[in-house]
């Protein structure tokens, strides 16, 4: 199993979410907002008259296990629905999860997800 994390635009979320639901692929979802630069830099903002740079990005990070057989289509599936090609698209980033337990039942493994 795998857990493929994507930092990516916030108004692309309802692309990725559409895209992710209708692909069948995955069975559910963690979404964060979080706050970050990278490549992009942020924005020249300024606060109390004094040019601050970077000012941190607001992004989604979203969080998806999935079994490895199906990493390599989540990801072209993330790709497609929030690029935008330009600076600021976000990244992805793949790792190894050692276990997973469905608290309600027990179960453990891939019938956990």
């Amino acid at each position: 199993m795998k857990k493929v994390e994507a930092i990516i635009r916030s108004d692309k979320l309802e692309n990725l979410k559409e895209t992710i639901t209708t692909s069948g692929l995955v069975k559910g979802l963690s979404i964060s907002q979080v706050l970050g630069y990278g490549n992009q830099k942020g924005f020249a903002e300024f606060v109390r008259g004094q040019r601050v740079i970077p000012a941190l990005l607001a992004k989604v990070k979203v969080e998806i296990v999935v079994h490895d057989d199906s990493v390599d289509e989540v990801v072209d599936l993330i790709c497609q629905a929030v690029r935008t090609g330009e600076v600021g698209d976000g990244k992805i980033f793949v790792s190894p999860i050692e276990e997973v337990i469905r608290i309600r039942t027990g179960e453990r493994g891939g019938d956990a997800i």
